[in-house]
């Protein structure tokens, strides 16, 4: 089952034919990583874009975390329903993937608010004196339990985490599971199914997301 797809891959070509079209800066960045990046795959690309956006739509965040910018594209989706005095902040550890997306944010009328922070998240995060209303992990996942940990405490109200790939390429469905990634993000999965803080729904989408609030 190594590397399975989840979900059919018709199935994605049409749910791509039916979401709306990326703006172009999106188009821009979606281009220039499946041409230059040898990890293109790892962009969100159109469909889980226009997902991000809604979500932050909906929830009308002044405060947005996320942890792994990569080129810039989700980060971007993400800002869009940022409230006018809202604040976006974005940790990438590679700095090659930060020079690129700074470049592009420096492109949208939302550069602004967009903060761009280089280094390693779990020295970050502490630092940030802010509440957020909205959560996008999508990095390293053997650090997935140590950003979540940090992130709950400071979760608002009505904020919202997302996590990406947590069906991992469907090897969390093998049997015994293999790969240290692997491993990693059902021990996250788990760890989030047991945490009686929060409650979740996970979405068999593309890659699998994880969608997490607190509960009343």
């Amino acid at each position: 089952m190594n590397n399975i797809g989840i979900v059919n891959p018709l199935a994605e070509l049409y749910a791509d034919a039916i979401t709306s079209d990326e703006d172009l800066l999106l188009q821009k960045i979606n281009d220039h990583t499946t041409v230059n990046h040898v990890k293109w795959h790892m962009l969100s690309g159109k469909v889980q874009g226009q997902f991000l956006s809604f979500i932050s739509a909906m929830v009308q965040p002044r405060y947005i975390l996320e942890i792994g910018t990569f080129t810039g594209y989700g980060a971007l989706c993400l800002a869009k329903g940022l409230k006018n005095e809202g604040e976006l902040h974005t940790i990438e550890l590679r700095e090659s993937d930060a020079q690129t997306a700074q470049t592009f944010f420096n492109e949208s009328n939302q550069k602004n608010k967009i903060h761009l922070h280089i280094g390693d998240a779990t020295q970050i995060i502490p630092q940030l004196p802010f509440f957020w209303d909205l959560e996008f992990i999508d990095a390293d996942k053997t650090g997935y339990i140590d950003y979540y940990e940090l992130i709950v405490p400071k979760l608002s109200g009505k904020g919202v985490i997302v996590v990406d790939n947590v069906l991992f390429h469907g090897q969390v469905l093998e049997n015994p599971i293999k790969g240290k990634n692997a491993k990693a993000i059902d021990a996250f999965n788990r760890h989030i199914a047991q945490d009686n803080r929060t409650e979740q729904v996970l979405l068999p989408f593309r890659d699998g997301l994880l969608l997490i609030k607190k509960k009343k």
